[in-house]
Order: C-alpha cells, then structure tokens, then sequence
C-alpha cells in the first residue's frame, strides 16, 4: 500500500521523516515543489493513505474537491505538528484511516482521534468487518441501516454462506443454515445473489475457470460469463482470478476478457488440470481434444486451492466453472 505524508513545517517535515521509516510512507514538504491542490489531487489517484502533518482545516480544504466515495477515497490522517493528536479524517472504516491512526499514535506516542459512531461506543462496525474478512459491501450507502439499529441497541441477523469462527458480537445474530433464503435478515454473507437482505458483504474468493473454442472473440466471452451469472447467482465482484489451459494461455478473447475485468489470467498443463481433486464432468472429446476430461472446472479448482463452488456450465462453445479459495471468516471486526 502506498502511504504519502506532507508537512508544511520543518518540524513537520522531522515528524514525516520518522513515519516515512516506519510506515514506508513518501513525505513530501509543501511547496517543496508541488503546491498543496496539486500534491493532494495526486495523492488522492495514487496512494491509499494520505497523510498531513497540520493543521486540520488546511487538509480539509485541501481535500474537498477529490472526496468522491467511502468505497474509493484513500484513508486520510491529520498529525499535528507536535505529535500530539492523529485524526482520522476521512475513510475510517474501509479505507482504514481508523487502524491507520492508531498505529501511527501508538508509535509516536500521541492520542488517536476516532469520531466514527461505532467506534466511539464500541459495537460492531459491519464495513470494519468487512474489511477485515476479505470482502466487499456490495451497497454502500446501506451500511448506515445496519449500524443505526446496531447504534439503538437492536439485533441485526446475518446470513452466512460460510462458517464463521468466534463468538458473536453483541446485538449480532446468526441466522441458522436451515432457515428458508427469504428468511427476513440484515446482512446476507456470501458471493451469491440475493433479494432479501438491505446490506450484502461479498468475500473476494473466487477464482473462475474457463474453456473456449480456439479463436472465441472477447465479446463471445462475456456473453457467456453474463449468461453464467444469471443462471448461477454469481456475483461478479467476488471474482479475483480466471485460470484456463495452456494451451489457451495466448488466447486473444480470452485475454482480453481478463484484461477488461482487471482478473489475473493464470493457466496449468494437462498434467497439472489432471492431479485436481474432485467430482468433475467429464467429457472424452475435451480429453482427446485437450488432454484432459475437463478445463473449466479443473482450472477453476487448481488456480483457487479450494474446492469446486459452481459446476460446469455451457454457453455456445464457451464454458465456465467457479471454486472458491480456501477461506476462514471470523467476527473479527477490530484489534484485540
């Protein structure tokens, strides 16, 4: 992660300097050559912790114009000069400005200052959760659903697609795996679509494994994967890597369907598809064709370490499979 500090004293700038052997961030001093708006507007496209060592209300103004989204914005930390107080300005929770100011308090000895409500009365913060469990919040603006009736005391039922280790949290409860899906609850926990809950966290596990006649344009491609969703549920955010074949590793539409979605595109012999463990479909003409009795599957499986989530499905000469990494959720949701 990058971290970038600016300072607009020397005695700031001494106090950046020590942050920068600690923390690996890059500390800058104002003007130093860049103008404030110009540092922060960088800053805001390239780092993901931005510090500033001052007082609060220049980094206010300063960051005003980037601020776009909880979901995107970088943490920002306010220090001021003396090293007596660190702020948490902005992205407490899922840019981690919160953890951030807390490690950098603890480190020069200074009061970290935390105003997110949750925090302030120590109850379970869902987007901290989140974070924390590998996962995204799939909408947002709905946290504050959540943590309005965590903050008045009530109960908040959660959904899990996964075993979740530890004990609950106050005013949290489990809904049990045999209740019905359109059970009434609060947050829905897993990578499958869903119409019942307001506030759904989705772990960023899956890996997709995908076979395709030779020469299958990109737009084939997608119409397939738009196909696979709609049939199975996935939700395309959980998705972290696509994995195929080698023989299909210079694919051009393959290819430029992981380059479009930002995946990672891995690809394993025969002989590596073939030591998968599982219940695969298994297809002789593949296996003549490829060597193995199965890619989409196989890939998927090989590429995640895990097991196999969602079979083989079949979409005009394009298939797709998806397992989902080893994965250990837990009710962490803050530093012990």
């Amino acid at each position: 992660m990058k971290t970038c500090c600016l300072a607009f004293t020397d005695k700031g700038m001494e106090l950046g300097e020590r942050l920068t052997e600690e923390f690996g961030a890059y500390a800058d001093r104002c003007n130093e050559p860049m103008k404030l708006g110009e540092w922060t507007k960088k800053a805001f496209e390239e780092a993901d912790n931005i510090i500033f060592i001052g007082a609060c209300g220049i980094a206010v103004r300063a960051i005003a114009p980037y601020i776009v989204s909880k979901v995107t914005d970088p943490a920002v930390i306010v220090i001021d000069e003396c090293g007596d107080y660190v702020i948490s300005l902005l992205s407490g929770h899922l840019g981690g400005a919160n953890d951030l100011a807390r490690r950098i308090a603890s480190f020069i000895g200074a009061v970290p200052v935390i105003t997110t409500a949750t925090d302030r009365n120590d109850v379970f913060a869902v987007d901290e959760w989140s974070k924390r469990q590998n996962a995204i919040v799939l909408d947002p603006h709905k946290i504050k659903l959540v943590s309005s009736k965590i903050l008045a005391g009530d109960e908040v039922t959660v959904k899990s697609g996964f075993d979740l280790e530890g004990d609950l949290p106050d005013h949290i409860r489990l809904a049990s795996c045999g209740e019905s899906t359109d059970e009434e609850h609060d947050i829905e926990f897993g990578v499958l679509e869903t119409e019942t809950a307001p506030l759904h966290i989705v772990p960023q596990i899956v890996h997709l494994g995908v076979g395709c006649r030779k020469d299958t344009p990109e737009a084939a491609i997608e119409t397939a994967f738009a196909a696979f969703k709609r049939e199975t549920g996935l939700i395309e955010r959980s998705v972290v890597k696509c994995a195929s074949i080698d023989i299909k590793a210079a694919e051009p539409g393959l290819r430029e369907f992981c380059e479009f979605h930002g995946w990672r595109f891995d690809t394993f012999t025969a002989e590596e598809l073939g030591r998968a463990e599982g219940d695969f479909d298994s297809s002789e003409f593949v296996k003549k064709t490829t060597g193995v009795d199965n890619v989409c599957e196989r890939a998927a499986v090989t590429s995640s370490g895990g097991k196999l989530l969602l079979k083989k499905f079949a979409h005009e000469g394009v298939t797709f499979a998806a397992a989902a990494a080893p994965y250990h959720p837990d009710w962490r949701w803050k530093d012990e």
